[in-house]
């Protein structure tokens, strides 16, 4: 596969390399041009001399070259899982589910092209019309993670592209050979050379300072932590650019003792468990109201424990590495300071001997209520237990963080269940549901979770500006 930068719809060399690594191994599987500024500079180059031109092309037009994008991405459906697996290290049935996903952003805009509406009213006074038109933003920076390497590409190009905008794509360094895949995908469908751009580089900060410094990128749209958040957000304010920031979680998971437990532990294990852990809606926190924790614990470790870990590219593998050796290290770190501080590990709770970045899957119990593994983002497969006793403790403790992504409530009360969703401070809830992500519904999170809204006609909203024209007839 192409393995260069991709500006203006051709593979550009660059000057030096990255290797990219196998989680499984710690192998280099592969090594890719590093983008500089200059190169940022040139995909910024490409994307606006292309930008009128694509502004202009019919709603209907970029609708079809999405919807033939998800086409090309479902029928190479395999080939991409295994590339992804490969590089994230993520187990296969993971990785088919993410290019699944992935793909129907593309078919989900392909269909949101058309309905870029607008609207018109009379003015109160009658003095006027108020017409209201929508136009692209322009020139994006797309900013993306490690753990969904295609997924949180599509979503950002989905809409970016229905809504007439063209696209810079910084892919993470440890991830880039499956955004540069995606590229020569988008080239097949028929995307204009110019339109979307796809820069890896290991000096990520300059490439995107440059930039979001440049007075032609109208757009910064940024997916990863809220401590680089935080600095992408001040650099945008240079130049006031529009932004969009899904940012770090600290999803609660909140089990009343009149749940169905069967429920609950199968909501539990595809909340904590997608992606291996590695994940923004990862359920972080697990609160269980006293009467069941015992059985929910129990149940829930026998579950973890009987997953088989692995090479993510292995069919049986159910748990694959973790990405790299910095996050092995921080999530093993969590753990011991849970453990000194008085948790339990019932299953797991030790990093493994050997070769890659793999850690057991963990469940403590008797964690401590100021213990940092419930403060910070895990991003790997532990389920740390508190138990409670009342509605409204079980509220505060869930809300007790500077997050507000995502959280999980179980309950067989409909009244309780939509009364702690309100009152629940997270962009999304899943109500007896472990998986809330869908490309038709408006992802994002409140507090220091984020910006925007990514998904549904929202996500193609974020990419549009409004334009009021006063008028009379």
């Amino acid at each position: 596969m192409e393995t260069d930068l991709f500006i203006g719809g051709k593979w550009v060399p660059a000057a030096s390399r990255f290797d990219v690594l196998d989680p499984s191994t710690g192998d280099v599987i592969a090594s890719v041009a590093d983008g500089t500024v200059e190169s940022a500079i040139a995909a910024v180059d490409a994307a606006a001399a292309a930008a009128a031109e694509w502004a202009a092309q019919p709603p209907r037009v970029r609708s079809e070259i999405l919807r033939t994008a998800f086409t090309l991405m479902t029928d190479r459906a395999e080939e991409l899982a295994k590339l992804i697996s490969l590089e994230n290290g993520k187990a296969l049935v993971d990785a088919r589910g993410e290019v699944a996903y992935a793909a129907e952003f593309f078919r989900w805009y392909a269909e949101e092209a058309v309905r870029a509406n607008g609207s018109i009213a009379t003015a109160p006074s009658g003095a006027n019309r108020i017409l209201v038109t929508r136009q692209p933003v322009g020139v994006c920076v797309l900013v993306t993670p490690w753990n969904f390497p295609a997924a949180m590409a599509t979503r950002k190009i989905g809409p970016a592209l229905a809504a007439g905008c063209t696209v810079v794509l910084k892919p993470a360094s440890d991830t880039p050979l499956t955004a540069l895949a995606m590229a020569a995908i988008l080239a097949e469908a028929g995307v204009p050379d110019g339109v979307v751009n796809v820069l890896p580089s290991r000096s990520s900060g300059k490439v995107v300072s440059a930039m979001l410094h440049d007075s032609r990128v109208r757009k910064v749209s940024f997916t990863g932590s809220t401590e680089v958040g935080r600095i992408l957000l001040a650099q945008a304010a240079d130049n006031v650019v529009n932004t969009s920031m899904e940012l770090g979680g600290n999803a609660p998971f909140v089990v009343f003792g009149d749940a169905d437990l069967d429920a609950a532990i199968e909501g539990a294990m595809i909340a904590k468990m997608r992606n291996g852990g590695e994940a923004c809606t990862a359920a972080n926190r697990f609160y269980v109201e006293a009467s069941v924790a015992s059985e929910f614990a129990s149940r829930l470790a026998a579950r973890m424990s009987a997953l088989r870990v692995g090479p993510g590219t292995a069919e049986d593998t159910q748990v694959g590495p973790l990405v790299n050796e910095d996050t092995v290290a921080k999530v093993d770190s969590l753990v011991q300071g849970a453990l000194s501080g008085g948790a339990t590990a019932t299953t797991g709770g030790s990093r493994p001997s050997g070769a890659g970045f793999f850690y057991p899957p963990t469940v403590l119990t008797g964690v401590a209520p100021d213990s940092p593994i419930l403060r910070e983002e895990i991003f790997g497969p532990v389920a740390p237990i508190v138990t409670f006793e009342s509605e409204a403790e079980a509220v505060a403790m869930a809300n007790d963080t500077e997050y507000g992504l995502v959280a999980y409530v179980y309950t067989t009360d409909l009244a309780r269940g939509l009364r702690v969703s309100e009152a629940l401070e997270a962009g999304m809830v899943g109500l007896n549901r472990g998986l809330v992500s869908d490309p038709a519904a408006p992802f994002g999170g409140v507090k220091q979770s984020g910006i925007g809204r990514e998904g549904g006609h929202e996500g193609m909203l974020d990419y549009l500006e409004s334009k009021y024209i006063a008028t009379n007839w």
